[in-house]
This record gives C-alpha cells, structure tokens and sequence, in this order.
C-alpha cells in the first residue's frame, strides 16, 4: 500500500514488491524511475565537467599565473583530497535525508566557486580553488544511492554502471569543449589570459541549472521522497551515529573502497594529467591534446555501463561469486594495460593503449559499484560513500606519489600505477559473504545462510 494515496500506485515499467523498477528502459523518462536515473547522470556530469575544467588549459593558465610543475600537482591532488571526506559525509547523508537534495544542495553551493575561478591570481588560490570545486565530486554518492533505491537487484548493476559512466563522460566532454570556447573567445578579440577566466562560466552555469532540475523534477523513492516516509512511522530513521558506526564495521566497504582507489581513483589521476602528458611528450597542439585526452573520459560511455552489465549478467548466472571473479579478471587486465602504457613511446601507439586502458579501468569501476548494493541495507549510503571515497584517496595517493615534483617521470608513474592495480585486484579475494560465498568459497551452512538472515542482522 502506498504512504501517500488510497490506492496502489502505477508505474510505467515492471517493479517488484519494493516498487523497484525490475527492467532498464533507457530511453524512456517516466517518472519515477527513469526521470531519477537520467537526473542523477546529468547532474553528476556537470560536476565532472566542473571539476576537470581546468587540466585541458592548463598550458595556458600556468603561464598565466606563473604555476610550477609542484603547484600543477598540488592543485591536482586538492581537486580529488576534498572528494575523500565529502563523500563519506554524503554517504550518511543520503541515509538520512535523501540523495535529491543532498545531491541538489552541494551542486548549488560549489557552482558559485566555479564562477569565482576567473578571478584566481595566485598559484596559492588556483590550489584552493581546485580543491573547493572538487569538493562536487561527492555527488557520485547521491548518483548510485539514488540508483539502488530506484532499482531491483537483478538490474541494479547496469543502473549504477550507466548512471555513473554517462557521467564521467564529463571529465571528456569538458577535455574537448574547454580548448574550443577558450579558442572561440580569443577570437572575438579577448586576450588569452582573459579568455580562459570567461571559459570557466560555462561549466559554472551547467552546474546550478542541473542542481535547480534535480530538486524541481526528482523523486528520492519510487513512492515518494525520503522525508514523508519517515515521518509516516512506517520508515525507521536510524540516527547519523548509529548508521555511519554500522557501515564503518562492516570490511566489505573498506576492501571495496581499496579496489575502487585503485580504478576510479587511477581514472582521476589520469584525468588529471593526460592532456599535458601528450602535449609535452609529444609536442602536440593545445586542442589536439584535449582530443586525445577527451578520447579517456567519452569511454566511460560504454566502459562503466558494460562493466555494470557484466556483473548483473554474472550475477544471474553464477550468483555473487560471478560478480567478484570477473571484477578481479577486469581489474587486473587494466593494471597491465596502464603498465603498457607508460612503457610504449610512440604516439599512435600510445593512444590506442589509452583507449584499451580506458575502457577496462572504467569497466572495473562499473563493476565495484556491482558489488556495493549488496554489502548493506541499513547503511548502504555509508558503504558507498566508503568505496566513493576510496576513488578520492587512491586519485590522492597516486598523484601524490607518482607525478608530484620531478621524483618520477609521467610515463614511470604510469607504470607503476599499474602495478599497483594489479596488486590491489588481489584483496577481491577477501571479501566473503556467507549466504553467497566469495571468490574461493562457497556459502556458508551456518546460522547466515540465506540473504534474509544476512540483512536481518544489521
């Protein structure tokens, strides 16, 4: 019986007994369902294109502002550290009140700091800067909460993998489009280092307008938004303490958030760093490195959905089990394509390679998020909020690490990144559910072993 009206509701596509939509129709906009999906994509979209508006100019605006090689990592590093505490605190916030207006509210208050980057002058404030407007990664919390309360289980998978890789698309369209409206305003007769300030107002504007649509047109629920349910007694709400303790104690998350550090994190890294990588090594034009680099980020429009796809595939097939062996086999095929990667030495080459490693690293991110609906429901916000996390952490270290100062070359950070990955794809294997069993064992026949007795003891 719905909260709100006398009847049952009806829905434009099949739902189960939860009103979780059990089937995937793309194309369509019906609400609730499907309006949510395509909300929540555009509105994270135009938080990656916020975020990465800036590395696609970057031969421009560090002479602008007079940035060293150790100022450009900074600034890398701060656009991705700020996404590590801000989605966590996403995470719980979405148990608490929702994914629309949280979503909604940290879209709002970062557009007007992406606006405000034409006024930086200083490699201190360009810092800044970066790191408050990386802050709106954390949406891609609220994206996949809000895609697992919107759909069943046996489509979860490849509702999350679209949700999140049509919105990483950003991180490539705003690649392409950032040297062509800095090209098109220095030829109105702006100068250059004007003219890279005026490009920033674009991706601002996209951002508040997404955030304004999310709140007008979405739906947290499939019954309703997450406030109304609550107060009608038939939703218990737990309390900020208690659901965030809950998820923390649960080491699926953490383990999950490993392997995601070391895909998604490895995306934003390269993300960061791509355009200048072939500009410099290769001696290319400012818009033919933004090409090659926005080749990176347009596969997430395939990549991420497929890996989604994959794990419900094997999910059906050979249950949970099917879901982590194939993240392991995806995960490390990625971490030796970004160890060939930094070895090969020839443009074509090299691009090719990219695109290979794109597709599989985007993939393996597809399939974590596979996973994660399964580990909790009391704190399912939290979890994700945990692996969400650990792609800001891992963007944060391998930064850090390997392409900060003048320790490493790009192409040797590369390489070692992948060995990284590859390594970190080994942990897959601890993580064990005992009604479905994990990689190297069966389910248990103890006292948890069906998915009820699982969920009841949270």
């Amino acid at each position: 019986m719905d909260e709100f009206d006398t009847k049952e509701p009806r829905f434009s596509i099949a739902v189960d007994s939860d009103h979780k939509a059990t089937e995937f129709k793309i194309f369509s906009a019906s609400p609730p369902h499907m309006r949510a999906f395509h909300l929540a994509w555009i509105s994270l979209f135009s938080c990656f294109f916020s975020t990465f508006a800036t590395p696609p100019l970057l031969p421009v605006i560090r002479d602008n502002l007079n940035l060293t090689d150790t100022d450009i990592s900074n600034a890398g590093i701060a656009s991705v550290s700020g996404a590590i505490f801000s989605r966590l605190a996403m995470g719980a916030a979405c148990d608490i009140a929702g994914p629309r207006v949280v979503s909604a509210s940290v879209s709002l208050i970062i557009a007007p700091v992406v606006f405000a980057i034409s006024m930086v002058s200083s490699p201190m404030g360009f810092v800044a800067f970066r790191f408050l407007v990386g802050l709106s990664l954390a949406n891609f919390v609220a994206n996949q909460f809000w895609m697992s309360c919107m759909f069943s289980s046996n489509v979860v998978g490849i509702a999350n993998g679209v949700a999140a890789g049509w919105a990483n698309v950003g991180s490539g369209a705003i690649q392409l489009l950032m040297p062509l409206i800095y090209s098109f305003i220095c030829q109105t007769g702006v100068p250059s280092f004007t003219a890279w300030r005026v490009a920033f107002f674009i991706p601002a504007l996209l951002q508040a307008l997404t955030a304004i649509a999310v709140l007008a047109l979405g739906q947290d629920l499939p019954d309703g938004n997450f406030q109304r349910p609550q107060n009608s007694g038939k939703k218990q709400k737990d309390g900020l303490f208690t659901v965030v303790l809950h998820g923390l104690k649960n080491y699926r998350g953490w383990i999950l958030g490993l392997v995601y550090g070391l895909c998604f994190g490895v995306e934003l890294t390269i993300d960061n760093i791509v355009a200048e990588y072939f500009y410099d090594r290769f001696n290319l034009k400012i818009q033919t490195a933004g090409v090659i680099a926005a080749s990176f980020g347009f596969a997430n429009f395939i990549s991420r959905p497929a890996g989604g796809a994959i794990s419900d595939m094997m999910g059906r097939r050979f249950g949970m089990r099917g879901r982590l062996w194939s993240l392991w086999l995806v995960h490390s095929f990625s971490g030796l394509l970004c160890v060939l990667l930094g070895w090969v030495n020839s443009l074509s080459v090299s691009v090719v390679v990219m695109v290979a490693f794109s597709f599989f690293v985007q993939a393996a991110s597809g399939l974590t998020f596979g996973v994660v609906p399964f580990v909790s429901r009391r704190a399912l916000g939290v979890i994700s909020g945990m692996t969400g996390s650990g792609g800001a952490v891992g963007a944060m270290v391998t930064q850090l690490l390997f392409f900060s100062g003048s320790k490493y070359s790009k192409e040797t950070g590369i390489t070692l990144m992948g060995i990284m990955m590859i390594f970190s794809a080994l942990s897959v294997g601890l993580v064990y559910f005992p009604q479905w069993g994990g990689m190297l064992c069966g389910p248990s026949a103890g006292l948890i072993s069906s998915q009820y007795d699982y969920y009841l003891l949270e």
